[in-house]
């Protein structure tokens, strides 16, 4: 994602404990979660077993994105509110 639609003051970021909790309430298993463009990243698989990498906005923990290995990308737009 390269747009600026992450780019908020770290000041504002939930922290890491919060995106971990967000993929174990999608059912994901976390293989990493890192910091890509401003966002964070997770790494990992569905509940289908399928690997996906979910773009995250970091102050809201709304999921931007979701790509599947296999190439398919959506948008999602769902927005999280954990107050972690």
């Amino acid at each position: 994602m390269a747009d600026d639609e992450c780019f908020v003051p770290m000041a504002d970021w939930k922290p890491r404990e919060a995106v971990a909790a967000l993929a174990a309430q999608q059912g994901w298993t976390v293989r990493r979660i890192k910091i890509d463009d401003g966002c964070y990243e997770i790494d990992g698989t569905d509940l289908r077993g399928q690997q996906i990498e979910a773009t995250v906005h970091p102050a809201t923990l709304e999921i931007l994105e979701i790509e599947h290995r296999d190439g398919d990308r959506r948008r999602e737009g769902r927005t999280h509110n954990n107050d972690q």
